[in-house]
C-alpha cells in the first residue's frame, strides 16, 4: 500500500503536512538530521534543483545551511535548531528572509512505522502565500525519503 501525503492550510499563516513511513522513528529521524542522508531525498528530483551542500549541526542552538544551484542561479536556506529531541521532534528556523517559517517536525513511531507531522508556521498570510510553491514538492520529497528508507531498513535492520 502506497503511503499518502496530505498537506493541509490550518490557518492563514500555517501548513501541515502528514505523512506514515515504512520505518521506525530513529532511522526517519536519522535521515531529518544527518546530512548524508538528507541531501538523498530533500531536493525533489522532477524541479531539476542539485544540492551542492549541507551542512547541518542538529543541536539546540545549532544551525544548517542547504546550498542549492537551479540552472545558473544558486540560493541558500539557512537557520537554527530551536529543539532537537532525539527521535520525536525537531524545531528551526529559516532566516533566509523575513518570511521564514518556523519549523517542526514530530516523529510517532506506531508499529514500526513512523507517523511524521511537519509544520510551518509563517508570520504573515504573505509569507506562506510567497512559499506556496513548496506544497507541490512536499509530496515528491516524501516519496523519495519513503526509496530511501527501504534502502536504510535494508542495512541497518529494524528496532
Amino acid at each position: 500500500m502506497k503511503n499518502l501525503t496530505t498537506i493541509e492550510r490550518k490557518s492563514e499563516r500555517e501548513i501541515v503536512v502528514t505523512r506514515t513511513f515504512n520505518g521506525p522513528a530513529r532511522i526517519v529521524f536519522e535521515a531529518w538530521t544527518k546530512p548524508e542522508l538528507f541531501r538523498q531525498w530533500w531536493v525533489p528530483k522532477s524541479v531539476g534543483m542539485s544540492l551542492l551542500s549541507c551542512e547541518m549541526d542538529v543541536r539546540v542552538g545549532g544551525r544548517y545551511r542547504l546550498e542549492f544551484a537551479h540552472g545558473d542561479s544558486q540560493m541558500a536556506f539557512f537557520g537554527t535548531y530551536k529543539e532537537v529531541t532525539p527521535h520525536s521532534r525537531l524545531v528551526w528556523t529559516n532566516d533566509e528572509s523575513d518570511g521564514g517559517a518556523v519549523s517542526t517536525a514530530t516523529f510517532e513511531e506506531r508499529g514500526g512505522k513512523t507517523l511524521l507531522v511537519y509544520h510551518e508556521l509563517y508570520p504573515s498570510k504573505e509569507a506562506l502565500d510567497a512559499n506556496a510553491g513548496m506544497e507541490n514538492g512536499m509530496t515528491e520529497t516524501f516519496a523519495q525519503l519513503d526509496e530511501l528508507l527501504v534502502t536504510l531498513g535494508a542495512s541497518t535492520g529494524r528496532s
